[in-house]
């Protein structure tokens, strides 16, 4: 496993992230796994090296960050992981159980930490823009939690690139604590955030952490028409629908199966490979619900792209709308 620095701080990360979304209850998604079936991944995950574990506390109501929680204090030193969740989405159906208030953030940091089991989070992100509270709001609670020792870094995920510099700027000019990861949608049957966001985190020593690298397992092949597919996510998934299976989408799987069948290696790789030939990628945040998928995962880091393969993967690609920054 590689380690690399989280955009210009001294936290080093695994390349591969793993994503505990898919750890908490089946009844929120058919391919949640329950905590027995998830505490293995997170031993595996370990054994190969990764220390990066990524959750949020909307992720089951809070069921993945208690799963997350208990399996990594069992499995690993708190010192040699790096716990990252989340704040945002509606944890209960009072009016101040969601956004980024300072009345939601407080409360969030505290059950989190209680749920995950550990004294700070190394990275606490909120969990897209809220347009209903004042960012000057939201800055100052979040650099109280991070001088009160209850987080060591913030960082922010899908937004439009405006909105994020307008974050950063807010803090530089009131001395709070800022931003140091974003993490986007980006795969490569979505790939808009090369437009502003990518460049703009380059510029601004951003770590980016991206979700859905393998675009919720479309780019892993397999997939007809929404509903379904070879897994029981690609069969109920109806989020995927509203994100790809556009022709031109089908026509970036099939360029990634012909690289794949080249390299005598799965999609997967391929799909993740690419991630790691781009400069402003971090480190992708891989879900795994079966046990190739971090054999997978881990043996993308060590594959490398040439150029024809990159063009190849990158011709297909048509633009689309920006999908899912709200």
């Amino acid at each position: 496993m590689d380690y690399v620095r989280l955009g210009r701080t001294g936290l080093k990360v695994s390349r591969i992230c793993l994503g505990c979304m898919s750890y908490g209850s089946p009844q929120m998604r058919p391919w949640f796994l329950k905590e027995e079936q998830a505490r293995p991944y997170f031993k595996q995950a370990l054994d190969s090296g990764i220390n990066f574990f990524d959750t949020a506390d909307v992720y089951s109501l809070g069921e993945s960050e208690r799963i997350t929680g208990r399996a990594l204090a069992e499995f690993a030193k708190r010192e040699d992981v790096v716990i990252a969740t989340k704040v945002r989405g509606a944890m209960g159906s009072g009016p101040n159980d969601q956004g980024l208030g300072r009345k939601h953030i407080m409360a969030s940091i505290d059950e989190s930490l209680k749920r995950l089991q550990t004294d700070y989070v190394d990275l606490y992100q909120i969990h897209r823009f809220d347009h209903g509270t004042p960012i000057e709001e939201t800055l100052d609670a979040l650099s109280d939690i991070v001088r009160a020792g209850k987080a060591r870094y913030i960082g922010a995920s899908s937004m439009f690139a405006w909105q994020f510099m307008k974050l950063l700027a807010t803090s530089e000019r009131n001395g709070w604590v800022r931003f140091v990861s974003m993490q986007p949608q980006y795969n490569l049957v979505y790939r808009e955030e090369e437009r502003e966001m990518l460049p703009l985190c380059l510029d601004q020593g951003i770590g980016v952490i991206p979700w859905s690298p393998l675009a919720r397992g479309f780019l892993a092949g397999g997939r007809t028409k929404p509903g379904k597919g070879e897994t029981e996510r690609a069969r109920t998934d109806e989020f995927s629908a509203r994100l790809y299976y556009r022709e031109q989408d089908f026509r970036v799987v099939e360029a990634v199966t012909r690289v794949a069948a080249a390299r005598g290696v799965s999609n997967a790789q391929i799909a993740l490979a690419w991630q790691f030939a781009n400069p402003a990628v971090t480190s992708p945040i891989v879900g795994a619900t079966k046990p190739h998928h971090l054999d997978e995962a881990v043996a993308a880091v060590s594959l490398k792209l040439d150029q024809a393969e990159l063009e190849a993967l990158h011709a297909p690609y048509a633009p689309k709308p920006i999908l899912d920054h709200t």
